[in-house]
């Protein structure tokens, strides 16, 4: 579990085919004293697990199913990613609750400087859309971000100088494209009502068939 408090970046070092899915190794900017061999590592929002750690360095897998749903499949050597440590249930959550387990990708669509912050457009699917709503929040590789403003195929989001400077988002350009979680809370909203509904509509679906007719006399 996350927060979507990006800790610092890092840069990607190495990529290894492995069947479908990578290897990859990723220099921190920051010490990684405290992560060991199992922990989990945010990259980019996308969850990964450290399986190598040499000081700052560490390696990662990365599952066919993580390469389908982000954009770690077109990472190159020297892209330079956002990173979070795995939170610590006595810390403060600062952003949101965030799995890690990315829904899919959105395509900036534009940012515009607007005083003191930079508004970014982003384009999504419909599937993404579903679970956002205004001053909801969502998470952008990785980062906890609040909804301005949402439709069927966009949403936008206002960032701050202090993101700016310590996340990717700072230097993303129009076009690029970027990881996407949409908030729990509304995924499991949706999942109770679907199968509440699911219920009564079971309910109201009559008893009567051609077996009931025979049996009562009626044929």
């Amino acid at each position: 579990m996350f927060t979507g408090i990006i800790e610092g970046l890092g840069t990607l070092k190495t990529i290894s085919p492995n069947g479908q899915g990578k290897k990859l190794i990723i220099e921190a900017d920051f010490s990684l004293k405290e992560v060991k061999i199992g922990d989990s590592i945010a990259v980019n929002g996308a969850c990964l697990t450290a399986v190598n750690i040499s000081q700052n360095i560490f390696e990662v897998d990365v599952a066919p199913e993580t390469v389908s749903k982000t954009s770690l499949s077109m990472a190159t050597i020297g892209h330079r990613l956002n990173l979070e440590r795995a939170l610590c249930f006595s810390d403060r959550i600062d952003g949101h609750l965030v799995s890690g387990h990315i829904d899919g990708t959105g395509v900036i669509k534009s940012k515009t400087v607007l005083s003191n912050a930079v508004v970014v457009t982003i384009n999504i699917s419909n599937d993404l859309s579903y679970y956002m709503i205004e001053k909801g929040s969502v998470a952008v590789d990785g980062i906890s971000l609040t909804i301005n403003s949402c439709g069927g195929d966009f949403f936008e989001v206002s960032i701050i100088p202090h993101t700016a400077k310590l996340t990717t988002i700072g230097f993303k350009t129009v076009g690029d494209i970027v990881n996407i979680e949409t908030d729990m809370i509304g995924k499991y909203v949706k999942q109770f009502l679907t199968k509440n509904r699911d219920k009564e509509e079971n309910k109201k679906k009559s008893n009567i068939d051609l077996n009931f007719l025979i049996k009562s006399g009626f044929l």
